[in-house]
Protein backbone atom coordinates (compact mmCIF):
# COMPACT_ATOMS: atom_id res chain seq x y z
CA UNK A 1 0.00 0.00 0.00
CA UNK A 2 1.96 3.07 -0.72
CA UNK A 3 1.25 6.18 0.84
CA UNK A 4 -0.08 9.22 -0.19
CA UNK A 5 -0.35 12.81 1.63
CA UNK A 6 -3.86 13.56 2.36
CA UNK A 7 -3.60 16.35 4.88
CA UNK A 8 -5.48 19.89 3.99
CA UNK A 9 -1.80 21.46 4.68
CA UNK A 10 0.03 19.35 2.17
CA UNK A 11 -3.19 19.33 -0.17
CA UNK A 12 -3.06 23.24 -0.59
CA UNK A 13 0.96 23.36 -1.07
CA UNK A 14 0.71 21.21 -4.30
CA UNK A 15 -2.19 23.48 -5.35
CA UNK A 16 -0.41 26.76 -4.70
CA UNK A 17 3.39 25.01 -5.97
CA UNK A 18 0.78 24.36 -9.26
CA UNK A 19 -0.25 27.72 -9.48
CA UNK A 20 2.87 28.90 -9.36
CA UNK A 21 4.84 29.93 -12.51
CA UNK A 22 7.54 27.12 -13.91
CA UNK A 23 10.92 28.65 -13.10
CA UNK A 24 13.53 29.58 -16.10
CA UNK A 25 16.27 26.02 -15.86
CA UNK A 26 19.69 26.46 -17.11
CA UNK A 27 20.61 22.69 -19.60
CA UNK A 28 21.51 20.70 -16.90
CA UNK A 29 25.10 18.99 -16.57
CA UNK A 30 25.92 15.21 -17.31
CA UNK A 31 25.58 13.08 -14.36
CA UNK A 32 28.74 13.21 -12.13
CA UNK A 33 31.11 9.93 -12.35
CA UNK A 34 31.02 7.74 -9.44
CA UNK A 35 31.83 9.26 -6.25
CA UNK A 36 32.83 6.88 -3.38
CA UNK A 37 32.67 9.52 -0.52
CA UNK A 38 31.02 8.81 3.19
CA UNK A 39 27.75 11.11 1.59
CA UNK A 40 24.11 10.07 1.93
CA UNK A 41 22.61 7.95 -0.42
CA UNK A 42 20.40 9.37 -2.63
CA UNK A 43 17.27 6.21 -3.18
CA UNK A 44 15.83 6.49 -7.05
CA UNK A 45 12.38 8.31 -7.20
CA UNK A 46 10.90 5.28 -8.66
CA UNK A 47 11.89 2.96 -4.94
CA UNK A 48 8.14 2.68 -3.57
CA UNK A 49 7.79 4.23 -0.23
CA UNK A 50 5.84 2.36 1.31
CA UNK A 51 4.35 1.38 4.97
CA UNK A 52 6.99 -1.47 5.40
CA UNK A 53 4.31 -4.41 5.72
CA UNK A 54 5.84 -6.47 3.33
CA UNK A 55 2.39 -8.14 2.96
CA UNK A 56 0.86 -5.36 1.22
CA UNK A 57 3.71 -4.87 -0.92
CA UNK A 58 3.87 -8.43 -2.30
CA UNK A 59 0.05 -8.00 -2.71
CA UNK A 60 0.67 -4.89 -4.63
CA UNK A 61 3.32 -5.78 -6.24
CA UNK A 62 2.22 -9.26 -7.52
CA UNK A 63 -1.50 -6.75 -8.62
CA UNK A 64 0.88 -4.97 -11.13
CA UNK A 65 2.67 -8.10 -12.52
CA UNK A 66 5.67 -7.74 -10.57
CA UNK A 67 7.77 -9.31 -7.61
CA UNK A 68 9.08 -7.33 -4.69
CA UNK A 69 12.86 -6.25 -4.64
CA UNK A 70 14.22 -5.02 -1.16
CA UNK A 71 17.35 -3.06 -0.82
CA UNK A 72 19.10 -2.93 2.65
CA UNK A 73 21.38 0.25 2.37
CA UNK A 74 23.68 2.71 4.55
CA UNK A 75 24.91 5.97 4.54
CA UNK A 76 28.54 5.64 4.15
CA UNK A 77 28.26 2.82 1.83
CA UNK A 78 30.43 2.73 -1.30
CA UNK A 79 28.96 -0.13 -2.67
CA UNK A 80 25.69 1.07 -1.87
CA UNK A 81 26.37 4.31 -3.79
CA UNK A 82 28.02 2.11 -6.72
CA UNK A 83 24.93 0.47 -7.18
CA UNK A 84 22.59 3.49 -7.16
CA UNK A 85 25.04 5.62 -9.27
CA UNK A 86 26.93 2.74 -11.76
CA UNK A 87 24.36 -0.12 -11.87
CA UNK A 88 21.23 2.23 -12.01
CA UNK A 89 22.83 4.72 -14.27
CA UNK A 90 22.63 2.46 -16.81
CA UNK A 91 19.26 2.71 -18.76
CA UNK A 92 18.55 -1.36 -19.51
CA UNK A 93 19.33 -2.19 -16.14
CA UNK A 94 17.00 0.92 -14.87
CA UNK A 95 14.64 -0.23 -16.91
CA UNK A 96 14.46 -3.42 -16.66
CA UNK A 97 14.05 -3.01 -12.58
CA UNK A 98 11.19 -0.57 -12.83
CA UNK A 99 9.81 -3.26 -15.39
CA UNK A 100 9.36 -6.33 -13.21
CA UNK A 101 9.75 -5.00 -9.57
CA UNK A 102 8.35 -2.97 -7.24
CA UNK A 103 11.89 -1.71 -4.83
CA UNK A 104 11.59 -0.53 -1.52
CA UNK A 105 14.73 0.50 0.34
CA UNK A 106 15.32 -0.28 4.03
CA UNK A 107 18.07 1.58 6.34
CA UNK A 108 19.64 -1.20 8.02
CA UNK A 109 20.45 0.92 10.90
CA UNK A 110 16.81 2.66 11.00
CA UNK A 111 14.11 2.65 13.20
CA UNK A 112 10.95 2.81 11.17
CA UNK A 113 8.62 0.02 11.76
CA UNK A 114 9.28 -3.21 9.36
CA UNK A 115 6.03 -5.85 9.29
CA UNK A 116 7.33 -9.30 7.90
CA UNK A 117 5.22 -11.64 6.22
CA UNK A 118 4.29 -13.46 9.52
CA UNK A 119 2.68 -10.08 10.70
CA UNK A 120 5.79 -9.43 13.40
CA UNK A 121 6.99 -5.28 13.34
CA UNK A 122 10.58 -4.79 14.26
CA UNK A 123 12.70 -1.79 13.55
CA UNK A 124 14.34 -1.61 10.75
CA UNK A 125 17.82 -2.28 12.31
CA UNK A 126 16.66 -4.89 14.35
CA UNK A 127 14.80 -6.46 11.27
CA UNK A 128 18.54 -6.38 9.19
CA UNK A 129 20.11 -7.88 12.37
CA UNK A 130 17.59 -10.65 12.22
CA UNK A 131 18.01 -11.17 8.57
CA UNK A 132 22.12 -11.20 9.71
CA UNK A 133 22.61 -8.22 7.05
CA UNK A 134 26.24 -8.19 7.22
CA UNK A 135 26.99 -6.44 3.57
CA UNK A 136 25.35 -3.53 2.12
CA UNK A 137 23.71 -3.41 -0.51
CA UNK A 138 22.00 -7.11 0.27
CA UNK A 139 18.80 -7.00 -2.01
CA UNK A 140 15.89 -9.70 -1.38
CA UNK A 141 13.84 -10.81 -4.25
CA UNK A 142 10.07 -12.39 -3.49
CA UNK A 143 7.99 -14.29 -5.04
CA UNK A 144 3.84 -14.09 -5.02
CA UNK A 145 3.46 -15.80 -2.33
CA UNK A 146 6.42 -14.36 -0.36
CA UNK A 147 9.36 -16.48 -0.28
CA UNK A 148 12.74 -15.15 -0.91
CA UNK A 149 14.04 -16.85 -4.30
CA UNK A 150 17.02 -14.75 -4.35
CA UNK A 151 19.19 -13.00 -1.75
CA UNK A 152 22.20 -10.90 -2.83
CA UNK A 153 24.80 -10.43 -0.03
CA UNK A 154 26.50 -7.43 -1.44
CA UNK A 155 26.90 -5.65 -4.31
CA UNK A 156 27.23 -7.36 -8.48
CA UNK A 157 28.73 -5.59 -10.61
CA UNK A 158 26.76 -4.76 -13.68
CA UNK A 159 26.62 -7.68 -16.04
CA UNK A 160 26.05 -9.78 -13.34
CA UNK A 161 23.24 -7.79 -11.57
CA UNK A 162 21.83 -8.04 -14.98
CA UNK A 163 21.90 -12.07 -14.99
CA UNK A 164 20.19 -11.82 -11.09
CA UNK A 165 17.11 -9.75 -12.43
CA UNK A 166 16.80 -11.29 -15.44
CA UNK A 167 16.91 -14.89 -12.80
CA UNK A 168 13.77 -13.59 -10.95
CA UNK A 169 11.81 -12.10 -13.22
CA UNK A 170 11.87 -14.81 -15.46
CA UNK A 171 10.91 -17.29 -12.74
CA UNK A 172 13.55 -19.12 -13.64
CA UNK A 173 13.71 -20.17 -9.21
CA UNK A 174 11.83 -23.10 -10.51
CA UNK A 175 14.02 -24.34 -13.41
CA UNK A 176 17.33 -24.14 -11.73
CA UNK A 177 19.78 -22.46 -8.51
CA UNK A 178 21.21 -19.24 -9.22
CA UNK A 179 24.21 -20.52 -8.94
CA UNK A 180 23.61 -22.65 -12.29
CA UNK A 181 21.74 -19.68 -14.24
CA UNK A 182 24.32 -17.83 -13.09
CA UNK A 183 27.32 -19.94 -14.47
CA UNK A 184 24.92 -20.83 -17.92
CA UNK A 185 24.52 -16.85 -18.77
CA UNK A 186 27.92 -16.02 -17.90
CA UNK A 187 29.46 -12.65 -17.12
CA UNK A 188 32.38 -10.54 -17.86
CA UNK A 189 35.03 -13.05 -18.90
CA UNK A 190 38.46 -12.86 -17.91
CA UNK A 191 41.81 -15.14 -18.16
CA UNK A 192 41.21 -18.54 -19.47
CA UNK A 193 42.90 -20.16 -16.20
CA UNK A 194 42.70 -20.21 -12.28
CA UNK A 195 45.15 -17.84 -10.77
CA UNK A 196 47.51 -19.13 -8.68
CA UNK A 197 49.10 -17.38 -5.48
CA UNK A 198 52.47 -18.88 -3.41
CA UNK A 199 49.92 -18.85 -0.07
CA UNK A 200 47.54 -21.67 -1.65
CA UNK A 201 47.74 -25.26 0.11
CA UNK A 202 48.17 -28.05 -2.63
CA UNK A 203 46.32 -30.47 -3.63
CA UNK A 204 44.97 -33.02 -2.87
CA UNK A 205 42.81 -31.21 -0.34
CA UNK A 206 41.76 -32.94 2.71
CA UNK A 207 40.77 -29.55 4.89
CA UNK A 208 39.10 -32.02 7.53
CA UNK A 209 42.90 -33.07 8.57
CA UNK A 210 44.42 -29.81 7.53
CA UNK A 211 41.72 -27.65 10.30
CA UNK A 212 42.65 -30.61 13.05
CA UNK A 213 46.89 -30.14 12.29
CA UNK A 214 46.91 -26.97 11.65
CA UNK A 215 45.15 -25.18 14.68
CA UNK A 216 44.83 -21.97 12.62
CA UNK A 217 41.94 -20.52 10.54
CA UNK A 218 41.06 -21.59 7.35
CA UNK A 219 40.07 -19.82 4.22
CA UNK A 220 38.62 -21.01 1.14
CA UNK A 221 38.67 -19.25 -2.19
CA UNK A 222 35.61 -20.09 -4.52
CA UNK A 223 36.82 -18.94 -8.24
CA UNK A 224 35.94 -19.77 -11.75
CA UNK A 225 38.23 -19.48 -15.18
CA UNK A 226 36.91 -16.63 -17.46
CA UNK A 227 36.21 -14.92 -13.84
CA UNK A 228 37.25 -10.78 -14.49
CA UNK A 229 36.51 -10.43 -10.97
CA UNK A 230 38.37 -13.27 -9.94
CA UNK A 231 41.42 -11.78 -11.73
CA UNK A 232 40.75 -8.48 -10.10
CA UNK A 233 40.90 -9.89 -6.67
CA UNK A 234 44.82 -11.52 -7.38
CA UNK A 235 45.63 -8.87 -9.02
CA UNK A 236 44.85 -6.15 -6.82
CA UNK A 237 42.93 -7.69 -3.68
CA UNK A 238 46.17 -10.05 -2.64
CA UNK A 239 48.39 -7.72 -3.55
CA UNK A 240 47.47 -5.30 -1.06
CA UNK A 241 50.08 -4.58 1.80
CA UNK A 242 47.16 -5.28 4.57
CA UNK A 243 45.54 -8.17 2.75
CA UNK A 244 49.31 -9.95 2.75
CA UNK A 245 49.58 -9.76 6.04
CA UNK A 246 46.84 -10.82 7.40
CA UNK A 247 46.59 -13.92 4.86
CA UNK A 248 49.48 -14.49 6.69
CA UNK A 249 47.62 -15.18 9.32
CA UNK A 250 45.44 -18.09 8.54
CA UNK A 251 45.38 -20.99 5.88
CA UNK A 252 44.51 -20.63 2.46
CA UNK A 253 42.88 -23.41 -0.08
CA UNK A 254 40.98 -22.73 -3.26
CA UNK A 255 38.60 -24.43 -5.59
CA UNK A 256 36.90 -24.08 -8.58
CA UNK A 257 33.36 -23.32 -7.59
CA UNK A 258 32.09 -25.93 -10.59
CA UNK A 259 34.73 -28.30 -10.52
CA UNK A 260 35.08 -31.78 -10.45
CA UNK A 261 38.37 -31.84 -7.99
CA UNK A 262 37.59 -34.18 -4.79
CA UNK A 263 38.11 -32.96 -1.49
CA UNK A 264 37.34 -33.78 2.12
CA UNK A 265 35.61 -30.35 3.27
CA UNK A 266 36.48 -29.20 6.91
CA UNK A 267 33.62 -30.82 8.27
CA UNK A 268 34.88 -34.39 6.91
CA UNK A 269 32.50 -34.83 3.99
CA UNK A 270 33.84 -36.15 0.64
CA UNK A 271 32.54 -34.19 -2.12
CA UNK A 272 33.51 -32.74 -5.39
CA UNK A 273 34.44 -29.26 -5.59
CA UNK A 274 31.16 -28.31 -6.89
CA UNK A 275 28.92 -30.57 -4.64
CA UNK A 276 30.25 -28.66 -1.48
CA UNK A 277 29.54 -25.02 -3.27
CA UNK A 278 25.81 -26.34 -4.10
CA UNK A 279 25.62 -27.74 -0.57
CA UNK A 280 27.34 -23.88 0.68
CA UNK A 281 24.67 -22.29 -1.66
CA UNK A 282 27.31 -19.99 -3.21
CA UNK A 283 26.85 -18.49 -6.87
CA UNK A 284 29.10 -15.67 -6.90
CA UNK A 285 32.60 -15.63 -7.69
CA UNK A 286 34.74 -15.09 -5.98
CA UNK A 287 33.51 -16.25 -2.82
CA UNK A 288 35.80 -16.57 0.13
CA UNK A 289 34.69 -18.84 2.79
CA UNK A 290 36.07 -18.75 6.39
CA UNK A 291 36.57 -21.62 9.21
CA UNK A 292 37.50 -22.56 12.50
CA UNK A 293 39.91 -25.03 13.78
CA UNK A 294 36.28 -26.90 14.53
CA UNK A 295 36.12 -27.09 11.23
CA UNK A 296 32.66 -24.44 11.61
CA UNK A 297 32.34 -21.93 8.93
CA UNK A 298 32.63 -18.40 10.44
CA UNK A 299 31.89 -16.02 8.00
CA UNK A 300 31.76 -15.40 4.48
CA UNK A 301 32.13 -13.30 1.76
CA UNK A 302 30.05 -13.86 -1.57
CA UNK A 303 30.10 -10.23 -3.10
CA UNK A 304 32.55 -7.66 -5.01
CA UNK A 305 34.94 -5.91 -1.90
CA UNK A 306 37.50 -3.49 -2.95
CA UNK A 307 41.05 -4.05 -0.80
CA UNK A 308 40.26 -1.75 2.47
CA UNK A 309 36.76 -4.25 2.83
CA UNK A 310 39.19 -7.54 1.78
CA UNK A 311 41.56 -6.60 4.30
CA UNK A 312 39.00 -5.93 7.15
CA UNK A 313 36.76 -9.20 6.36
CA UNK A 314 39.96 -11.01 7.19
CA UNK A 315 40.90 -9.04 10.54
CA UNK A 316 37.30 -9.64 11.53
CA UNK A 317 38.23 -13.39 11.73
CA UNK A 318 41.65 -13.80 12.25
CA UNK A 319 41.06 -11.33 15.31
CA UNK A 320 38.04 -13.21 16.33
CA UNK A 321 35.90 -10.33 16.57
CA UNK A 322 33.20 -12.29 14.79
CA UNK A 323 32.86 -14.04 17.94
CA UNK A 324 31.90 -11.15 20.24
CA UNK A 325 30.37 -8.53 17.68
CA UNK A 326 28.22 -10.03 15.21
CA UNK A 327 28.28 -7.07 13.00
CA UNK A 328 30.69 -6.82 10.86
CA UNK A 329 29.46 -3.37 9.23
CA UNK A 330 30.18 -2.53 13.12
CA UNK A 331 33.30 -3.78 12.97
CA UNK A 332 34.05 -1.81 9.76
CA UNK A 333 32.90 1.15 11.23
CA UNK A 334 35.29 0.78 14.48
CA UNK A 335 38.12 -0.31 12.08
CA UNK A 336 38.02 2.56 9.84
CA UNK A 337 38.01 4.98 13.43
CA UNK A 338 40.99 3.19 14.82
CA UNK A 339 43.06 3.39 11.52
CA UNK A 340 42.00 7.19 10.89
CA UNK A 341 43.06 7.93 14.93
CA UNK A 342 46.32 6.49 14.35
CA UNK A 343 47.00 8.90 11.69
CA UNK A 344 46.55 6.19 8.83
CA UNK A 345 44.41 6.97 5.74
CA UNK A 346 41.23 4.70 4.98
CA UNK A 347 40.46 3.98 1.25
CA UNK A 348 36.83 3.03 1.11
CA UNK A 349 36.72 2.15 -2.78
Amino acid sequence: MTRNGKSSIQTLALLLALAAPAPVRAAQPAPPPFDPSPHAIDIPRWFKETFLDFREDIAEAAAAGKRLMVYFGQDGCPYCKRLMQVNFGQRDITDKTRQHFNAVAINMWGDREVTWIDGKSLSEKNFAAALKVQFTPTLLFFDEKGKIVLRVNGYYPPHKFRIALDYVSGHNEEKMSFADYLRQHGGKAGGGDLNDQPFLLKPPLDLAAHVRGSGRFLAVLFEQKHCAACDELHQQGFADPAVRELIGKLDFARVELFGREKLVTPEGRNLTAAQWGRQLGLAYTPSIVFFDAAGREAFRIETYLRPFHLASSFDYVTSKAYLVQPSFQRFLQARAEQIRRAGGRVELW
